[in-house]
């Protein structure tokens, strides 16, 4: 017997807004948070936009002394931790309130920017240099490790990471956990901070960015026939997940039930998508199963659309396979159009935005969908928030090396 769970707190921090009620905002407004990039000097490189966290100070968010000994993706893991379980009114106040709190909040790239620095350090002054916080800084784990440790929470705490599919896997990971009766509460998402040279340099390596300059507002053109690539974007999302009867049992507020949760492998391609849409359907086909959701009752879907040449078609193509003639009735809009790719934490951001759109039903817009591409034919909500009734919604993660996973959220 399974037991039925819930969504009871978020925290995001996005390109969008340093909170969940910013950010929700912002996309249904149609803001794009693409800008020049100010990480670093881009003046040599072709690449110079990316979709950066603005006005958010680390120390204050966190603690100074965190601040100086973490990684970026780290810090703003956990403020979005923070966040969430403020707003899910989580209080660890009992040994058996402890025992039962778990943790998987993952990361597809862990602590680059710390890398990047330590080994600065010790090239130009030698290894007695390396910080004494330089591996936790590097850790991909630290995501979780941190925010039990900041909880209290003696359950499990792990990360799964999944390339662009890892925020999804997380918080899919920690539904099973509490569904099987091993976890009544789990805290879920990712983190990441991916905006460095050598992170920017890679994907254009891969021609997978945009190179837009004049109007970087415009850079993410999903399903768009003029689309020139994905802008990266950093931030992070967590959830509070709850059995429904913890979460009843302690009155809390309820922000959507999570329903079902599909993951596959096209076991095709390291950085190229199935071009028949092969594991993402699978994928979708085994959300929906697990959620016992037909596909005529799905409202909603926020897709993975990533502006990039092959993913959008793909995508389009595999959601046709699973809800065929249906596929055109679904209203299916790319947030990523906005926030631009956070790579592993985008997943995390669009669960927020997916249960924001159960909550406010209203579905955000695609912007920048001027001329869509002949091959991407479905109603892809161009340029406006549409408000519509939404009882069940879907989202879409895939990532480099064939990772996806859907997610399933219903209104409660």
């Amino acid at each position: 017997m399974t037991r039925r769970v819930v969504v009871t707190g978020m925290g995001a921090i996005t390109p969008v807004g340093n909170t969940v009620h910013q950010s929700w905002c912002a996309l249904l407004n149609g803001e794009s948070g693409i800008g020049a990039i100010t990480h670093f000097d881009a003046t040599n490189f072709d690449v110079k936009i990316a979709g950066e966290i603005k006005n958010w100070d680390a120390a204050a968010a966190t603690s100074a002394k965190l601040a100086r000994r973490l990684d970026r993706y780290q810090l703003l893991a956990n403020a979005a931790m923070q966040q969430a379980v403020d707003h899910a009114g989580i209080a660890l106040e009992t040994e058996s309130q402890r025992l039962r709190t778990g943790v998987v909040i993952g990361s597809s790239i862990g602590g680059m920017t710390s890398f990047s620095q330590q080994l600065h350090n010790i090239d130009q002054n030698g290894p007695r240099r390396m910080s004494a916080f330089g591996i936790p800084s590097f850790m991909t784990t630290v995501g979780s490790s941190l925010s039990s440790i900041e909880l209290g929470a003696y359950g499990p705490s792990y990360i799964i990471t999944s390339a662009c599919a890892t925020g999804s896997d997380c918080i899919g990971h920690a539904f099973d956990q509490i569904r099987l009766g091993r976890m009544d509460v789990m805290v879920a998402g990712a983190g990441e901070a991916p905006i460095l040279p050598n992170s920017i340099a890679g994907f254009d390596r891969l021609g997978a960015c945009s190179h837009e300059l004049d109007e970087p507002h415009k850079a993410m053109r999903p399903f768009d026939v003029d689309r020139t690539g994905l802008v990266v974007s950093e931030g992070a999302a967590v959830l509070v997940l709850e059995s429904l009867q913890h979460a009843q049992q302690r009155g809390a507020a309820i922000l959507a039930e999570i329903v079902g949760y599909g993951a596959s492998s096209d076991a095709y391609h390291m950085v190229a998508p199935h071009p028949e849409g092969r594991g993402a359907a699978i994928a979708m086909r085994r959300a929906l199963a697990d959620a016992h959701v037909e596909t005529e009752q799905v409202d909603y879907i926020n897709a993975h659309g990533t502006a990039t040449p092959l993913n959008d078609g793909m995508e389009t193509l595999a959601i046709k396979t699973v809800f065929g003639e249906g596929a055109y009735n679904i209203p299916v809009s790319s947030t990523k159009s906005m926030t631009g790719h956070a790579m592993g934490a985008t997943a995390a951001m669009e669960a927020v935005f997916s249960v924001m759109a159960l909550r406010e039903q209203v579905v955000p817009p695609t912007i920048n969908l001027v001329t869509p591409d002949p091959a991407c034919d479905l109603d892809y909500v161009p340029h406006e928030a549409r408000p519509i009734p939404l009882t069940h919604v879907m989202s879409n993660a895939f990532g480099f090396g064939g990772h996806n996973a859907v997610l399933v959220f219903k209104r409660f």
